[in-house]
């Protein structure tokens, strides 16, 4: 079970980018589109697309249920209290409830996470989802092959690697951070600032948060509560 986890999240991600469900609905958001589809038809036209993609979310969900969720069979809590659940109409109930707790899943995502730019959900499946698959495909493939004591040794040493790699790429991210903080600040351009709009704003390529959360001329900080223990607070 533990062994799949990995597979189970990157399908899961993938599911709901493969069903183009927020936060990946980027090729046609009915909440910020006016054309196509959702202004040229009406009544049972549109309803057989939404149908579609709802069918879509079905699909997905009972090929994860089949997949990851123990298709049929009881949960294993129950299957050690009551002995006779995997039996009659109970396999058709498991199996429909861990189905549609997946597709709440769907629906929470939806009303939950807001949508990813364009650039980040390619930089998302080519640079994270395809290379962990690929990782995690050669390494299940070892596990198969190797004795307890060969995984647990394999283990050990992949953990500390990944400890001694992560420590690495932060002093190195953190001096080119550094870098170009002092680049911009030679030629005299303002770092990029994320609240610039009033709300936190993900960089675009090229672009870097600063260390620090820059101060924006013009807007002054909120002044500070005034401490009732004050004398002037006290006589005023």
């Amino acid at each position: 079970m533990l062994s799949a986890f990995v597979s189970f999240a990157v399908y899961a991600v993938s599911m709901v980018g493969e069903t183009n469900r927020a936060p990946f609905d980027l090729p046609e958001a009915e909440g910020e589109l006016v054309g196509g589809f959702h202004t040229e038809y009406t009544s049972l036209k549109f309803a057989l697309f939404f149908l579609a993609e709802y069918i879509n979310m079905v699909t997905v969900s009972a090929l994860m249920t089949t997949l990851f969720l123990g298709g049929w069979r009881a949960p294993f809590g129950v299957i050690s209290l009551w002995h006779g659940a995997n039996t009659g109409w109970w396999p058709m109930l498991w199996f429909f409830g861990k189905l549609f707790v997946v597709l709440f899943v769907f629906i929470w995502l939806r009303g939950t996470l807001p949508r990813l730019r364009y650039d980040q959900f390619m930089k998302l499946g080519w640079k994270v989802l395809i290379p962990v698959s690929l990782i995690w495909i050669m390494v299940e493939a070892a596990t198969k092959v190797l004795t307890n004591k060969q995984r647990i040794y394999g283990i050990g040493g992949v953990a500390v690697a990944v400890v001694i790699a992560s420590f690495i790429y932060d002093s190195v991210q953190q001096k080119k951070q550094l870098a170009l903080e002092a680049d911009e600040q030679a030629a005299g351009l303002a770092p990029f600032d994320p609240y610039a709009g009033g709300f936190p704003v993900p960089p675009m390529p090229g672009q870097h948060l600063p260390s620090r959360r820059p101060v924006r001329v013009g807007i002054s900080p909120d002044p500070a509560p005034d401490d009732p223990s004050d004398p002037e607070v006290i006589g005023g």
